[in-house]
């Protein structure tokens, strides 16, 4: 028979044991994470990315770069600028073709097509408007842009072409005041696109590249929104001088966006990618903004609940078993 001594061991041993019970992997869920802590591609959704106008989906490429590299599978589509309601039909159309969850990204007038074709999608989960347009219904891209001062695309409101513009007539159409592509003049491009933030070289480069859209892309109301029935964030750019930073800011408050400004021109997604890309994960894992680190390296809600659980019990039973032993006194000889 074991003395008292001996049982009094045993039970603050056996104390000392079951708190770390708590610590045990419970479930499927203590499956051991791939090296890094990254989960694999086919647990996180799928992120689309939507350029602007005087843009192409190479402007993606840097961020782009930086979803792939933690796991995410990115569609960087063409936007065709011809006209917001066959944008937006175009990359709808694209959406259908994804299986799975999506995260909806937009940079410039991309944010105006993101904002009509989500809508009816259920597998679009967030919106992310990246120095966007977040249109309301019957608004156009040009309504918004001179709602506030701020924007440089014209320094005469009363200018039938925005003067930082040029207006290029497209052979074979009708009327060659509204059948015309509309790009930035180069010697403005820096100034209204860039904020002159990036190298003069790059910035001629970028301007000779520029895809040019229509007055149909910047003229057409928006329909109904998919930010009414969605949740989204949004990236304000404190220079921005293409649609305007007040503009910026009424658009994401109204829209009841996530919002972090960033100190960058409108191009933010060239020249800051780092705080673009955190944003687009933040709108991917969205409890990650709440939740303390080590309750979202749990894996599920059910591990998280299971490990409190054990927890709470294994401290209940060591303070009882402590308790218990300093009961137990050894006999007398």
């Amino acid at each position: 028979m074991s003395s008292p001594r001996t049982k009094r061991r045993g039970l603050l041993s056996f104390a000392v044991l079951l708190p770390m019970a708590g610590l045990i992997p419970v479930g499927e869920a203590s499956a051991a994470e791939p090296d890094g802590g990254s989960p694999s591609a086919p647990g996180k959704p799928t992120v689309v990315l939507v350029h602007g106008a005087w843009a192409d989906a190479s402007g993606w490429n840097e961020v782009s770069e930086r979803l792939q590299n933690e796991g995410y599978p990115v569609v960087t589509t063409a936007n065709p600028l011809r006209s917001l309601s066959g944008d937006s039909a175009y990359l709808a159309a694209r959406l259908k073709a994804i299986e799975g969850p999506i995260v909806l990204v937009g940079h410039s007038y991309g944010g105006s097509v993101i904002t009509n074709a989500a809508v009816g999608n259920p597998n679009v989960k967030s919106l992310v408007y990246i120095a966007a347009l977040q249109p309301d219904v019957g608004e156009s891209v040009l309504q918004l842009a001179t709602k506030y001062p701020g924007s440089r695309l014209s320094d005469d409101p009363d200018a039938s072409v925005p003067t930082a513009l040029n207006a290029v007539p497209i052979p074979g159409q009708g009327d060659p005041a509204k059948d015309v592509e509309l790009y930035i003049k180069p010697e403005k491009f820096s100034e209204v696109f860039l904020s002159d933030r990036l190298d003069s070289s790059i910035a001629e480069v970028l301007a000779a590249a520029q895809r040019s859209a229509t007055p149909a892309a910047f003229g057409e109301p928006s329909k109904k929104p998919a930010w009414k029935t969605l949740p989204s964030w949004a990236l304000v750019a404190t220079e921005d001088y293409t649609i305007g930073t007040e503009n910026l800011r009424f658009m994401a408050k109204r829209a009841g966006s996530h919002v972090v400004e960033v100190d960058a021109p409108h191009a933010v997604h060239l020249t800051d990618p780092g705080a673009v890309t955190d944003l687009i994960r933040r709108a991917a894992q969205p409890e990650s903004g709440t939740a303390t680190p080590s309750l979202a390296e749990t894996g599920s809600w059910e591990r998280t609940a299971a490990l409190g659980g054990v927890s709470g019990l294994a401290i209940a039973g060591g303070i009882a078993m402590v308790a218990l032993s300093r009961r137990v006194r050894p006999s007398r000889r």
